[in-house]
């Protein structure tokens, strides 16, 4: 089956892009949209950076707009449509909506899984990934720029158990992005970064970064 991959950098649509290669899945590419500010539907924090996260992966990207977004996806007509929904029905009805008129199927692999299940695979998987977005009550700017790991998770737990965050962010609590794939041992390197403060929600934006061979 073949099949296209939203990416937006995060890693809950790059752990839904492995998996579905994972599955015999032939990706003939992934797709980044760069959404309108505060979307409902799209990673906003880095979106620009899919492409580097795809490099990753060693697949071809493309990247469009988000009011382009039907136009792109509709010449993969009887292709399957990959993508990390994990609690948002907004996002999964969409999709599946969109997939229905073009004639699509789609493949939703993380979709009410485990929370804690999903961030233990992604640390397990050997792929790092840092915190690149907060915007909820518990996280604040030092989070940014920390890996995702067991330290961090543990936290995360915390304040699940204090606040009812999203232990994987699907509520826009925090936003992430993969900085390491194991399978081809190639990261992305942040070279230049500053801090957006917008009150609530602090942004880390990568300004210039470089894809190459991972050197432990």
């Amino acid at each position: 089956m073949k099949g296209i991959s939203l990416l937006s950098g995060g890693k809950d649509s790059y752990m839904a892009l492995m998996i579905a290669i994972g599955t015999g899945m032939d990706i003939e590419r992934t797709i980044t949209v760069i959404p309108q500010e505060d979307s409902m539907m799209f990673h906003v924090p880095n979106a620009t950076l899919g492409k580097a996260v795809s490099e990753l992966a060693g697949i071809e990207n493309v990247a469009v707009k988000e009011d382009e977004f039907y136009e792109e996806i509709e010449k993969y007509k009887g292709y399957s449509i990959v993508a990390g929904a994990v609690e948002s029905e907004y996002q999964k009805t969409r999709l599946e909506r969109l997939a229905y008129e073009i004639g699509m199927k789609t493949f939703f692999p993380l979709w009410r899984r485990n929370q804690l299940n999903i961030m233990h695979e992604f640390i397990k998987s050997g792929s790092r990934g840092i915190f690149v977005s907060v915007a909820a009550e518990g996280l604040d700017e030092n989070f940014l720029g920390r890996e995702i790991d067991e330290k961090s998770l543990s936290e995360l737990i915390k304040l699940n158990i204090k606040y009812g965050i999203s232990i994987v962010g699907e509520g826009g609590e925090y936003e992430t992005l993969v900085t390491y794939n194991p399978f081809n041992d190639l990261c992305i390197e942040i070279l230049e970064k500053e801090i957006l403060n917008r009150g609530m929600q602090k942004n880390l934006i990568v300004k210039r970064y470089s894809v190459h061979p991972f050197h432990q």
